[in-house]
């Protein structure tokens, strides 16, 4: 089966927009859309810091770091209102991720 041009392969994302904010001293704000063709059960998510197809049970309970959504060798939390999470990396730097 081929794809048409601007089509993606079932189960893969890629990212359309990325931003970063970096006015403010020690802080980094990024926003960034993907587009995802996701398999039927599946919603965009992320794995490993990169956009990706994931359960979709993951998203509609909010149990974000099932996806496993930070690199390898990072911790994952949930955000106490369950509107994202944070990765810590193993120097104590923590990356903090919301969902919108």
């Amino acid at each position: 089966q081929f794809l048409k041009e601007g089509q993606l392969a079932a189960g893969t994302c890629e990212i359309v927009t990325l931003d970063r904010d970096s006015s403010q001293p020690r802080r980094t704000i990024a926003r960034q859309t993907a587009r995802c063709a996701c398999r039927k059960g599946q919603i965009a998510g992320t794995t490993r810091a990169r956009p990706a197809c994931v359960d979709a049970r993951i998203i509609k309970t909010k149990q974000w770091c099932d996806m496993l959504p930070c690199l390898e060798g990072e911790g994952c939390d949930l955000l106490i209102n369950r509107s994202g999470w944070t990765c810590t990396q193993p120097g104590g730097r923590i990356k903090t991720t919301t969902v919108s």
